[in-house]
């Protein structure tokens, strides 16, 4: 005979184990990844660390038994031809206690956990496992002291080694579903160095600090709480809080956020949010929610893994009753194929299938910068056929700026932008600063200008260089009979870009065409998702020539434009009307009521302010591109789901039958050590899959 073993209760253990429902932030996204095994067994308590303890505790002491038992049972020392060497009086009771000790003490996770979801009257993995040990430990007993029939101990101890082995590997596997958020909570210092009103400084707690509090972050060290740098400036690695890959430089005035690491000046911030209201905090309280959130899949799952259960049981007794009471096998045989079908049936890499990839995504986005507030929601974003982007700060930058420079003359760019900055360079007018931005941005030199005067309504004009510079409308010049005649005026015009003329010693240079500046990430965007079959739509306020201009510069086909912000979330119906599934991308202030509507909400540059309740999915960066990343991975997520249930059931359709006995004419007979290491080795798979999720890599 073999020996029973079932890696099933690893699943329910899991369910059932201390901490899998923990509330703490580093146990969020493993609570999440047992929540339905949970739902099936369950005893709350420790910490998943404990729990590898544990089972590993256990399995250690198991395996010390097992070689004593094996040497003891008659069936090993038969076929090892040492019956007679180390036969004597008593063994028989001496392999009833090692196997009892390797029964309570290595079966104790799952005999309780079979006793808890039989106060739930939920039967689950745990019940199959429960019943499979007992069943051999109680046979065996009762041939140790009496009943005809040969004992299954060898089998019963390999089983619950193999089990406990499998539970702990598995066990690692799903700790690794947390480790983003993990790393997120440990982001965070232990103490800060505060600045006290005599200028002196004391390494504090961080949970002492308030909001108006003055603290210093050294070169290299994490930033204690979200603040405002007040003095200083530097680099901020912010990769595992926002998934911006490069350090950001900020100066005075920029905010701080909590867990950045510091680069290579000291800075000083004043506190301005602490404990719950930190980024850091609301972005793991997001995490969590967000794995409490059921899924349809999840559910289909579920209740697959409830009715494998019933399956099993059904399956087991009426293996047993077929063997002994039909076929007339030997009792302990049709123990033996009981035991082992319910064994192998433990759904329990069907009931891990879901809520680990889960656990995996939703803190793989989180690490990204990209938070999701809906759960099923981002499901739902697999089947998306239409993104709509509101334009400006999502498409745009939100900024007047230089879209466009057209030589009218003989000269280089550079120096006509020079010439148009040093004249803007005292105004407060957006075109100037749109201006004297773009000559920065190029790093050109500014020179200095002198007799700066405005033109009433017309424009500016300064000394530059010793020459006469002005900056004026094109109606303007067409008034004092010196008109434009370039075809680009019209066109920029038509655009409705706003275009102004740099004039030099009476002669117009250049003309300068400022707009809403487009991201220049958006053409990269807006290709994405094309690449991935969804149509992208544009929606604005601004007049039809600024809508189309940046639609046709952008690849959008479709825009509506002059839609008031009222008007936004009648737009989205129309398009659902259509029979499309749309997602709205905005800032999620005056585009609420379309990111509601919509299908799928997505709030675009949150932030710090991940607090976006319209929105389903949260992206902290102003990046279009990170739309795509989204429904990636929301693909990628979808696909490892339907890997992994395709994989536990295919599995359990093949290994019922054979776990039964339907090869028992072929000469291979499964026994339920072969069982416990197929459904160890089915549940680790399922674990392994999910995991390999984070080689996600957006698709380009």
């Amino acid at each position: 005979m073999s020996s029973p073993h079932s890696h099933d209760g690893h699943q329910n253990h899991q369910a059932h184990a201390p901490g899998h429902r923990n509330d703490e932030a580093q146990g969020g996204v493993v609570a999440a990844a047992g929540s339905s095994h949970s739902e099936h067994s369950g005893h709350g308590g420790h910490d998943h660390g404990a729990m590898v303890a544990d089972y590993r505790r256990r399995f250690w002491l198991v395996l010390v038994l097992t070689p004593p038992v094996l040497l003891l049972s008659p069936m090993i020392q038969h076929l090892l031809g040492i019956a007679e060497t180390l036969a004597f009086p008593g063994d028989r009771y001496v392999l009833f206690v090692l196997s009892t000790i390797a029964y309570v003490y290595g079966g104790w996770p799952f005999l309780t956990g079979f006793t808890s979801e039989l106060r739930k009257r939920q039967p689950g993995m745990m019940t199959l496992i429960a019943l499979a040990i007992s069943a051999a430990y109680f046979f065996s007993a009762a041939v140790t002291f009496g009943f005809p029939g040969e004992e299954l101990y060898w089998e019963l101890v390999t089983l619950i080694a193999i089990m406990l082995l499998g539970h702990w590997i598995e066990m690692r596997s799903v700790m690794g579903a947390s480790r983003a958020l993990e790393e997120l909570v440990r982001l965070l210092p232990d103490s800060a160095s505060l600045i006290k009103a005599d200028g002196s400084f004391e390494e504090v707690p961080i949970s002492t600090l308030q909001p108006g509090d003055k603290v210093i972050v050294r070169p290299g060290a994490k930033v204690p709480v979200d603040g405002v740098i007040i003095e200083g400036s530097s680099g901020f690695n912010e990769a595992m809080l926002t998934g911006e890959s490069r350090p950001v430089t900020k100066g005075v005035g920029a905010a701080a956020i909590g867990g950045a690491i510091n680069g290579a000046a000291a800075v000083t911030i004043k506190v301005t949010a602490t404990g719950n209201a930190t980024y850091l905090s609301q972005v793991i309280e997001l995490v969590k929610k967000a794995q409490a959130t059921r899924s349809r899949t999840q559910d289909v799952a579920n209740r697959a893994a409830a009715w494998l259960t019933y399956i099993a049981l059904v399956a087991g007794f009426g293996t047993l009753f077929v063997w002994w009471l039909l076929l007339d096998a030997p009792l302990e045989f049709a123990i033996e194929r009981m035991v082992t079908v319910m064994v192998v049936a433990c759904p329990h890499a069907l009931g891990l299938a879901v809520p680990l990839v889960v656990a995996v995504s939703t803190s793989l986005s989180a690490g990204n910068g990209l938070l999701i507030r809906d759960r099923a929601a981002f499901e739902r974003a697999r089947n998306l056929n239409a993104v709509v982007f509101d334009k400006t700060g999502t498409l745009t930058e939100g900024r007047f700026g230089i879209s466009d420079i057209v030589l009218l003359a003989d000269g280089n760019e550079n120096d006509e932008l020079s010439f148009a900055a040093a004249a803007e360079s005292q105004s407060e007018h957006p075109i100037a600063h749109g201006i004297v931005a773009e000559a920065k941005e190029r790093s050109l030199i500014i020179p200095k200008a002198t007799d700066v005067s405005n033109i009433t309504g017309e424009g500016i004009v300064a000394k530059v260089d010793g020459q006469d510079v002005r900056i004026v409308s094109p109606g303007h010049l067409a008034r004092q009979g010196n008109a434009i005649a370039h075809d680009s005026l019209k066109r920029l015009e038509g655009q409705g870009k706003t275009v102004v003329v740099l004039v030099r010693e009476g002669e117009p240079r250049a003309l300068f065409a400022l707009a809403d500046i487009v991201r220049p990430e958006s053409k990269e965007a807006i290709a994405e998702l094309k690449s991935f079959g969804i149509n992208s739509i544009m929606l604005t306020g601004d007049a039809e020539g600024v809508a189309k201009a940046v639609s046709e510069e952008l690849g959008i086909t479709e825009y509506f434009a002059e839609v008031l912000p009222d008007q936004k979330s009648q737009k989205i119906e129309e398009l659902q009307a259509r029979g499309l599934s749309v997602a709205m991308v905005g800032d999620g202030v005056n585009d609420a009521p379309a990111l509601v509507v919509a299908d799928l909400g997505i709030a675009i540059g949150a932030g710090t302010d991940v607090a976006v309740e319209s929105a389903d999915v949260v992206l902290v960066r102003s990046d279009p591109r990170d739309v795509g990343a989204i429904l990636g991975l929301s693909r990628a997520t979808y696909r490892k789901m339907v890997q992994n249930l395709i994989w536990a059931t295919g599995y359990n359709t093949i290994a019922i039958p054979m776990a039964a006995g339907i090869t028992f004419g072929t000469g291979f007979i499964m026994t339920p050590a072969i069982a416990a290491v197929f459904m160890s080795a089915s549940t680790v798979i399922v674990a392994i899959n999910a995991q390999l999720l984070r080689s996600y890599r957006r698709h380009k």
